[in-house]
């Protein structure tokens, strides 16, 4: 349902056209929420058929330029003031983490380290990303920049994270051979897992 209302949103702000709105997607909300030109397309049309937005404006090559209407500003109003549906969480790599006694600890460390670079690698991009947006006072940068923070941050916490962790697996797992490994999954050090597992 997200990919409406972040439709809603923009247009909430001012017409835009198709095209504009897949651009703002592309250089804004890719990291967020990507979608593809079919799927902005597609949502653009329910949208109108529901009395949500209206063609506004038309021109060469079927341009189309659509506006909110107040029944459309009433959904997105609806959907931000409303609590977030809850979500089973899942995360492959954790899962991952919890059998890497399974395989020899020079590769599981190299695992969690290549998981590390890919975070850095992550958050470098947001950072180049933040330096190539054109930001202004109004609220599509103040806000977009609050979410690309958090992105930023996350993978900070993620690189650091997998750094801490590949220091913990032993030099020698030996004594390790024919174990069943650590915690159960409902407690313990799965627990912990579990919880942390809420920040992906």
């Amino acid at each position: 349902m997200s990919l409406r209302h972040a439709l809603l949103g923009l247009l909430d702000a001012r017409p835009a056209s198709g095209y504009d709105l897949l651009k703002t997607f592309e250089t804004s909300m890719a990291n967020v929420w990507p979608a593809t030109q079919s799927q902005v397309y597609g949502e653009l049309g329910r949208l109108t058929d529901a009395g949500l937005l209206e063609v506004s404006a038309e021109g060469a090559r079927g341009r189309k330029e659509y506006t909110i209407t107040d029944p459309g500003r009433a959904e997105l109003r609806t959907w931000l003031l409303a609590p977030e549906p809850p979500r089973p969480v899942r995360s492959e790599m954790l899962l991952r983490v919890f059998f890497l006694d399974r395989i020899a600890a020079d590769r599981a460390r190299a695992y969690l380290t290549a998981q590390g670079a890919a975070a850095e690698a992550r958050g470098a991009g947001l950072a180049a990303l933040e330096e190539s947006v054109p930001w202004d006072d109004g609220p599509l940068s103040t806000y977009g920049r609050i979410a690309l923070e958090y992105g930023k941050r996350q993978a900070a916490m993620q690189a650091s994270w997998a750094a801490w962790a590949a220091a913990q697996i032993p030099a020698d797992t030996s004594a390790w051979d024919g174990a069943t490994g650590g915690a159960p999954a409902g407690g313990g050090e799965g627990g912990a897992a579990d919880r942390a597992a809420e920040n992906q």
